[in-house]
């Protein structure tokens, strides 16, 4: 998906929100359980409920590759479901030396056909350039996470008093472009996304950590918003665990009903 279609959803929609299909097979409605395949049809309903509310999905591969064979065929087929003008991540945080990234980008680009893949940058260029190689995908470099050991490192300053957060996204830049390259940055550190923004003014942020993380939408977008919206806001367990019976999907729509409408809302006030 180029940057040009991904904007166009984003105001058609009028919605930034990435729903994460974290799907753990121990907390999905017990009476999917005797199902085929109880994942996939956990996530199909989902998808049903809410694909006219948001631009992406983000599977985190960690919940899929713990089942093994079965977990991968559970993702093939959710991939396959998810509608073509829905953006998708892999949601997988992979980089190595430069052959096995090469490897990584082959399956999520080659073979599973995603959109995008989350990587780390701790190895460098080489490490990330592989990804890099391929027409129309993305790579999302962490940058800047919500969870609470992320401080042992990120924020550590060097002799020149800035961040490492800062030096990572300062250098990484000049790999990609804003057309192929987005950036990680937690919604409970939304302060920091004005800095962010000041190196990086056009890149697209995937944002988590809104909802059962504790991150304030409205924050996130006072300080990460750009002129073309600039952000995928993912929502995980706030959305796809909302409900644990039947239900479960309806309630599921309920609250990402509640995080689009406040979106328009900012999108609105925002001009966009």
């Amino acid at each position: 998906m180029t940057r040009k279609e991904l904007i166009s959803q984003i105001k058609q929609k009028q919605s930034f929100l990435c729903v994460g299909l974290d799907t753990d097979i121990d907390k999905i409605p017990n009476h999917l359980l005797d199902l085929e395949d109880p994942v996939f049809e956990f996530n199909k309903q989902i998808i049903d409920v809410t694909k006219d509310l948001c631009i992406a999905y983000k599977p985190n591969i960690a919940f899929y590759e713990s089942m093994g064979v079965s977990g991968w065929n559970s993702l093939q087929k959710t991939l396959d479901y998810i509608p073509k003008n829905i953006f998708t991540i892999a949601d997988a945080k992979r980089a190595d030396i430069g052959n096995t990234s090469n490897m990584y980008a082959k399956t999520f680009f080659k073979n599973t056909d995603f959109d995008s893949v989350t990587v780390a940058p701790y190895m460098g260029a080489d490490s990330i350039t592989p990804f890099l190689k391929f027409e129309n995908k993305w790579v999302i470099v962490l940058a800047l996470t919500s969870n609470k050991g992320g401080l042992d490192f990120q924020t550590i300053k060097s002799e020149n008093g800035k961040a490492l957060f800062e030096e990572v996204v300062e250098t990484s830049q000049k790999w990609g472009t804003a057309e192929n390259m987005m950036y990680v940055v937690g919604a409970t550190r939304a302060e920091q996304l004005a800095e962010i923004r000041n190196i990086i003014p056009n890149h697209f942020l995937l944002v988590p950590g809104v909802g059962v993380q504790g991150g304030n939408l409205r924050e996130v977008a006072k300080y990460g918003m750009n002129s073309d919206c600039g952000l995928l806001v993912n929502s995980s367990r706030g959305i796809i665990y909302a409900g644990e019976g039947i239900d479960f999907a309806e309630k599921a729509r309920e609250e990402a009903q509640k995080l689009q409408q406040e979106m328009t809302v900012l999108l609105s006030e925002k001009g966009i």
